[in-house]
């Protein structure tokens, strides 16, 4: 299909993009590459816009920096021909980690983006919605054969429209969920997959195109831990499995820093927890995750922990 091959060269355009904002601002980049990137430009007139939006969100980067008086403030006196360097690579490696938080490269690559305010719902080309939970993110690949949608990051809930003929996959990381059915909700972290089955079934393929799958129904949920590859499935009720959707979680004995994930998606800044031990202390309850100092709040008074916020960063102890 000619629109999914041009969505696939745009964002192979993006990623070139991208890797050519981090070579250009090296002050010693040797001669060659810069008439590599000339001809780069040259090649296609999409490649300069591509680039031009690239750098406007690296130029965001540096207006945050720029921003933050302890940054903007800084006044280096070099003593030698090598130190100009070193302090230009210093701020490149700040802009750098800024442009990622920033998602810089998420945005590059995604279709549709949720931020820490938002949980939209997405209608797709086939009638299929999606509902986005806060701070997560979808790039679509639709082709005549198949109806495929890239989970980057986070979480949503997928109603998928029946055409039994084009299956519809969720892709998260090295994981495939394959719809048997039309309701069924996915959640990507850096350690599990959590998959929850609202209506009929899916299929599971803990890594893509190899054996092992796992099929699961509804009122069902299946846990996959990323780093060994077992899997739990356990019944669920979809109204606990379903409730971030109303800007709650329903959590039995879950572990403190799994909580600290969710709540963490509606927050802006940064929380993190002093030490494993506090981070797995079990909580149980009802908590709104949409309202930080809410949740915070019910924390200290189930588990006795206590928090100190400082600017974009909120700490919890014990």
């Amino acid at each position: 299909m000619p629109g999914n091959r041009a969505k696939d060269a745009q964002r192979k355009r993006n990623r070139e993009a991208a890797d050519w904002i981090l070579r250009n601002s090296d002050p010693r980049q040797p001669a060659e590459e810069k008439s590599r990137f000339q001809a780069w430009l040259n090649a296609d007139p999409q490649n300069c816009r591509t680039y031009n939006a690239a750098e406007q969100l690296l130029g965001d980067a540096q207006t945050a920096i720029q921003s933050d008086t302890a940054l903007s403030n800084i006044r280096i006196k070099p003593r030698s021909p090598v130190k100009p360097v070193v302090i230009a690579l210093f701020f490149l490696a700040i802009a750098g980690a800024t442009f990622l938080s920033l998602d810089g490269p998420i945005r590059m690559q995604a279709d549709v983006v949720a931020g820490v305010d938002e949980m939209p719902v997405v209608t797709l080309q086939d009638g299929s919605t999606v509902q986005l939970n806060s701070s997560s993110a979808i790039a679509v690949d639709f082709t005549p054969e198949r109806r495929v949608v890239r989970l980057l990051r986070g979480q949503a809930y997928f109603e998928v429209a029946h055409a039994p003929e084009r299956p519809f996959s969720v892709d998260a990381g090295p994981a495939r969920v394959t719809a048997l059915g039309t309701a069924f909700d996915v959640r990507y972290s850096d350690t599990d997959l959590q998959v929850s089955v609202t209506e009929n079934a899916v299929m599971i393929e803990p890594e893509i195109g190899n054996s092992g799958s796992l099929q699961i129904h509804e009122g069902e949920q299946a846990l996959v831990d990323r780093r060994s590859g077992s899997s739990v499935v356990q019944r669920v009720d979809s109204n606990v499995a379903l409730s971030w959707r109303r800007g709650q979680i329903a959590v039995d004995n879950a572990p403190l820093f799994k909580v600290v994930e969710e709540i963490g998606r509606h927050f802006s800044g940064r929380i993190v927890i002093a030490g494993d031990t506090v981070a797995n202390r079990r909580v149980s309850g009802t908590i709104n995750v949409t309202d930080t100092e809410s949740a915070l709040s019910f924390l200290r008074a189930a588990l006795g922990v206590k928090t100190t916020r400082v600017g974009p960063f909120i700490l919890i102890r014990s």
